[in-house]
């Protein structure tokens, strides 16, 4: 199945991502941040309904200037106790950083101005690896509409959440490290749609879908 979803993610698809049953229990639309057209937003907020978010590693977040949330939270006076602590992730951190809109948008929130977002954000991902992207505070303003999210620096082998899984996979895919995910929620029950229901979900629309132990057992045998 890792396969299959890294070369859907090469060929710029769409994956359904499960983490883990003891920790968020929630399944992502994940697809490659450089490929994210209008179409693609409009599918995850109709048939995801969760939180549009794009990941990049930490070192292209160190690059770019692009900090956590908390980090910033914490420096502004009488903001320190809001940083509360995370529930399902033992690390007590949020990958939260900046929420960004392309200069170029107009509200930032329509299905053409988050795509452009998206992958403005990816090219500056792109641009950092190879020693670039020196320009994003003159690209992007905050606040925005997309979320961004910074992958911790060790990546699985350190956190496990949907940042590090996705950007893992990005890696072994072998292409730019920043990709897009949004929780799939359940509107009968108010929670996040079940494994199961999402599992149907992607064979009905031919999607691969990914757990997050798969993720991790070709992660470490990639990097071992």
């Amino acid at each position: 199945m890792i396969k299959d979803a890294l070369n859907a993610l090469r060929e710029g698809k769409f994956i359904l991502l499960y983490d883990f049953d003891d920790r968020e229990g929630e399944t992502d639309f994940a697809i490659r941040a450089d490929r994210v057209m209008p179409a693609d937003v409009a599918r995850m907020r109709r048939d995801g309904g969760g939180l549009i978010c794009t990941a990049i590693p930490a070192g292209a977040a160190n690059r770019l200037g692009l900090p956590f949330a908390t980090d910033l939270l914490r420096s502004c006076p009488g903001m320190a106790g809001m940083v509360g602590q995370v529930p399902y992730d033992p690390k007590n951190r949020s990958s939260f950083s900046l929420w960004v809109n392309h200069r170029d948008t107009w509200t930032g929130v329509t299905d053409n101005d988050r795509a452009l977002t998206i992958r403005a954000v990816a090219d500056q991902v792109r641009m950092s690896m190879n020693g670039g992207g020196e320009d994003f505070h003159s690209q992007f303003r905050s606040p925005g509409h997309v979320a961004l999210l910074r992958a911790d620096e060790k990546l699985l082998d350190q956190r496990r959440g949907q940042t590090e899984l996705s950007i893992a996979l990005a890696t072994m895919a072998g292409i730019t490290p920043a990709i897009t995910i949004c929780e799939m929620l359940d509107e009968r029950s108010g929670t996040a749609l079940s494994k199961a229901d999402a599992r149907a979900y992607a064979r009905s629309h031919g999607l691969v879908f990914v757990e997050g132990s798969e993720v991790v057992g070709s992660w470490k045998s990639t990097t071992s």
